[in-house]
């Protein structure tokens, strides 16, 4: 079918009315210094240059058999493409002939797949699979996996590891790697990606860490954001991700997709693809500032509510396909886009879509087609960071979806090298960046949230150990301050607008001994001393246990404002920062205060929760 589609458009290219794929000068250069970091929805490089990643995912380390069958044989492994449980193609060219080609391609950066059994595999790969890099014989699949690595970095690309599966086979179905711990414990998981953190620290141009691949329900039970349980994702991302930058290499980004489905796909039970929505109103809080980068999929034969199954788990809901586009547009801004698009809140992070992708036989006229040329559209629009899946493919495989495709003798053939409808739109994709060159440091909103257990976000608190033993405590990254409290819940909200604050002494406060005039009458009220601002707090229950007060230079004097919050929200207009604690009264401070004290009240039938703030300028 491929060969059918470039002899019907090859006399187009030779008369010039499609146009080749030029590669940006900037996209592939390699003059850019790790690691790389985030300012607001951008990412940027060790110089504050915007590094828009234009990424393609270079798959088969995770793994291509399906799960069933001699996994020697072709035809066991996804579209009888047998990888050999390294990155697919190396049978075929050179690993340098493949990088040369990405650059060729446009791109700046590789979403490199790894599975957790890759990373204990002691099995040398085939003389086969490395027929075309010799070097490689005898080496394990990890041996031929930091190969590619180096020769990926050495041609200036960024790479991205990505942990894809736990057993190395085809993803993504219910196949027992649906969670990061399906197939796994948490400890093995974590302990892995320690491993590969510090594996390639010395390494700038290694920069990312993408945590796991399509989070998704099991036969028994969805994932969720914020239960608390062996489930919850987005306790499990926070975790390892403060683990890896503590433990193990703190320039990494640590990227975390959204849950990419839970319920069940039949019509008339609740299915859906939840993505990146529950970030809204829960979002990450790393240890180090600047690291976060958030993660979405996008393919045609799936949608909003639709598993992307055809028969088994099929559903009459919408494929994205299906969606005009505008409705297109208005789903993926509220499922993924509107994290980036929205500045100044808790959630503010790049958003890079990770995978999305199309067949080049994709029939004119269709749905298909359509939808891709809709989705650049609106990655284009929202100069959104990319990654295509899936970046090499076999010539021969009836695979219709990579970028470059290799035959058994070497030969390249491909978006590069033939007629092919999404040339146009591929180079409109790489061509395009609205923003570039030198980004400014952004002010941030953090949130904090001690639901199940305690959340500092501090890393000189980590180190000074426990400061209220047996409560749960929260504490703001190190250079904000807390701006914001909830009445119930338990919920915090941080800042560094108007300035970082940086503080060489920290004091736990459990009662009004630095109380110099009443704030708020009746109430008990735990207060900073004079030149210190509120940077944590600690609960038992819903009850307000203590106060963390950071010596900051701050206002000396008693002047100050009550912000009350037991009856009613009291954030200034608009909100400022986000909805971080959904469901609950909240109290905060303008961006050019700080928190200076805590009231509540232990009257009948209260619970000892916030009712105010005492806010105090800059």
């Amino acid at each position: 079918m491929r060969l059918a589609v470039r002899l019907l458009l090859a006399p187009l290219l030779l008369t010039g009315l499609l146009p080749g794929v030029a590669t940006p000068a900037s996209a592939a250069a390699p003059d850019w210094s790790g690691p790389l970091s985030t300012r607001g929805r951008y990412i940027v490089d060790a110089d504050g240059q915007r590094f828009k990643l234009r990424s393609g995912n270079w798959h088969g380390a995770s793994g291509t058999w399906n799960g069933s069958g001699d996994t020697a044989d072709n035809a066991s492994h996804h579209a009888g493409e047998n990888s050999g449980r390294i990155p697919l193609g190396l049978d075929r060219a050179p690993i340098a002939t493949i990088v040369a080609g990405f650059r060729d391609l446009g791109l700046n950066s590789v979403r490199l797949p790894f599975s957790n059994e890759m990373v204990r595999d002691t099995r040398p790969v085939t003389d086969a699979a490395v027929a075309a890099n010799p070097p490689l014989r005898g080496s394990t699949p990890l041996q031929v996996y930091d190969r590619v690595v180096a020769e990926l970095t050495g041609a200036g690309l960024a790479v991205i590891l990505n942990n894809h599966t736990n057993t190395t086979r085809w993803c993504c179905a219910v196949d027992g790697n649906e969670r990061w711990n399906t197939s796994q414990s948490v400890g093995q998981w974590e302990d892995d990606w320690l491993f590969m953190a510090r594996r390639y620290r010395d390494n700038p141009r290694v920069v990312g860490a993408d945590l796991y691949n399509e989070v998704r329900r099991t036969i028994l039970d969805d994932p969720n954001w914020g239960w608390g349980n062996a489930h919850d994702w987005f306790a499990a991302s926070q975790r390892a991700g403060d683990r890896i930058l503590a433990e193990a290499n703190p320039n990494l980004l640590i990227i975390v997709e959204g849950i990419n489905w839970t319920g069940i796909p039949v019509d008339g039970f609740a299915h859906e693809r939840p993505t990146l929505r529950p970030a809204r109103t829960l979002s990450h809080t790393l240890i180090r500032s600047g690291k976060l980068v958030y993660a979405a999929h996008f393919y045609d034969y799936t949608g909003p509510n639709h598993s992307g199954a055809t028969g088994t788990g099929e559903t009459t809901d919408p494929r994205y396909r299906d969606l005009s586009p505008a409705d297109l547009a208005a789903v993926v801004d509220r499922d993924a886009l509107y994290v980036a698009g929205e500045a100044g809140n808790h959630f503010t992070a790049p958003v890079w879509i990770s995978e999305f992708g199309v067949a080049a036989d994709a029939a004119p006229g269709s749905g298909q087609r359509a939808w891709f040329e809709n989705f650049v559209d609106i990655l284009v629009r929202a100069d959104a960071d990319f990654a295509y899946w899936p970046a090499v493919g076999w010539a021969e495989s009836g695979n219709e979806w990579g970028l470059l495709f290799f035959d058994t003798a070497g030969r390249r053939s491909g978006l590069l090298d033939d007629a092919d409808w999404r040339a146009a739109a591929w180079q409109r994709l790489v061509g395009t960046t609205a923003r570039q060159g030198y980004v400014a440091p952004v002010p941030s909103r953090s949130m904090l949230s001690p639901d199940h257990g305690d959340f500092v976000a501090s890393a000189r608190m980590r180190a000074q150990g426990d400061w209220d033993s047996g409560a749960r405590k929260a504490a703001c990254p190190d250079g904000q301050r807390l701006i914001g409290l909830s009445h119930t819940g338990n919920r915090g909200l941080c800042s560094d607008f108007g300035r970082a604050v940086s503080w060489s002494a920290y004091q736990v406060v459990k009662d009004e001994r630095h109380v110099s005039r009443d704030w708020a009458s009746g109430y008990t009220k735990f207060q900073c001393p004079a030149g210190s601002v509120l940077v944590g707090y600690a609960a038992r229950g819903a009850a307000v246990s203590s106060a963390l007060c950071a010596s900051a230079g701050a206002a000396a004097s008693d002047s100050g404002r009550t912000v009350w919050f037991d009856r009613g929200d009291g954030r200034p207009a608009g909100g400022p920062g986000g909805d971080f604690a959904g469901g609950h009264y909240k109290g905060q401070c303008a961006d050019d205060e700080y928190v200076a004290g805590i009231a509540w009240t232990g009257r009948l039938f209260s619970s000892r929760t916030p009712d105010a703030l005492f806010c105090r300028r800059l």
